[in-house]
């Protein structure tokens, strides 16, 4: 906790205000991995004590990173770090694999899996004979036990016989089954929760989520899944470097 406050350390001469300085430094250490997601903050008090502050700067930094989505406020229990994911829009990975590697457990909770004739788009959207086979998979995905998305995806039969062999990971059973997606055209847009999304999800209706749309291709470049993801906006960010 001491290398913590180090790194909020503010500077009464410079002409950025106290609270622009501690909400820019917090920002900087929750992203810098010093807090973890989930994690409770220290209380307004603790803030004013360490840094020899007022209790206003303190929550005026604070009411900045609530507003930015940082942290969570929860009566009666305190201020947290709110789990975010921030997914490269230039590097294919499946979720449960991103997850894993920022440190979050992964979760899965299975809506509906079935098989049926395709619909007309999906036929399209993967190249299929009209009315070929497909499984349909439809799922909250977690992150630490916190719904972040709900994601429906449908892929040919031939490449999943049975829907309910897949337990957490679809990637990792299409890898199994020597099926790997190498290569994606990934689409994103916004839109606004319909009153079913916004129950799955835990948001009021209406409020904004980020679609994510996915076709993947094997090494043979066959189209062997489709994947609508909507994700919650203020649990998740994509990020693209951009090079001049």
């Amino acid at each position: 906790m001491q290398n913590r406050w180090k790194a909020l350390t503010l500077d009464d001469s410079a002409a950025t205000p106290l609270y622009l300085q501690l909400a820019q430094k917090l920002s900087a250490a929750i992203h810098a991995g010093w807090w973890q997601a989930s994690e409770a903050l220290p209380s307004e008090r603790s803030f004013c004590d360490a840094l020899a502050i007022s209790r206003v700067t303190a929550r005026k930094a604070l009411d900045i990173l609530l507003q930015q989505g940082l942290i969570t406020r929860r009566h009666g229990s305190g201020t947290f770090i709110t789990p975010r994911l921030e997914q490269p829009l230039s590097r294919l990975t499946g979720f449960s694999e991103m997850l894993t590697a920022k440190g979050f457990k992964p979760g899965s909770v299975w809506l509906s899996r079935s098989c049926a004739p395709s619909t007309a788009d999906e036929a399209i959207r993967l190249g299929l004979s009209p009315h070929a086979e497909v499984c349909h998979l439809k799922r909250q995905r977690l992150a630490d036990g916190e719904v972040m998305a709900i994601e429906f995806s449908t892929l040919p039969s031939v490449y999943l016989p049975d829907p309910f062999a897949i337990e957490n990971s679809l990637y990792a059973y299409l890898d199994l089954q020597g099926h790997s997606v190498v290569r994606a055209l990934q689409h994103v847009r916004a839109i606004n929760a319909t009153v079913e999304l916004a129950q799955l999800a835990r948001i009021p209706s209406g409020e904004a989520m980020l679609m994510m749309s996915r076709i993947g291709y094997d090494a043979h470049n066959h189209a062997i899944e489709l994947t609508d993801t909507y994700c919650r906006n203020d649990y998740y960010d994509f990020v693209a470097e951009l090079k001049r």
